[in-house]
């Protein structure tokens, strides 16, 4: 099992950033792909960002060049950096992790809210 905690979002208006946090933690190994989704009120899950532990994210068409992923060298953790945020950017996002290969995301935090006040 593994387990996601996210942390850092909050509300803020249109044009700053956030920075939100995802922390891996249980039987965790670098065969792990962690991924970023946001879910908005009445809309399904959509993929912002994915990353192997050990290669470069790939982003979704509709946050690239505004949203980036990294990793921390040091601890298992992930963040999404979020810049340029609009009012449509308000949703829950969510980590999620699979094992490299698998078809679907296996493990899931219990999301974080961001809000954009425009």
């Amino acid at each position: 099992q593994v387990q996601l905690l996210e942390s850092g979002g909050g509300l803020v208006q249109a044009g700053e950033s956030l920075r939100l946090s995802c922390e891996a933690s249980g039987r965790w190994s670098s065969n792990y792909v962690l991924a970023w989704f946001r879910q908005a009120p009445g809309k399904e899950r959509e993929f912002l960002a994915a990353r192997w532990w050990g290669g470069d994210p790939s982003y979704a068409d509709s946050v690239k060049g505004r949203f980036a992923m990294s990793r921390d060298k040091v601890k298992t953790m992930v963040y999404l950096q979020l810049n340029s945020l609009k009012p449509e950017d308000t949703a829950v996002y969510y980590c999620a992790a699979k094992w490299k290969g698998a078809p679907k995301y296996e493990y899931w935090g219990q999301g974080t809210q961001v809000t954009v006040s425009s």
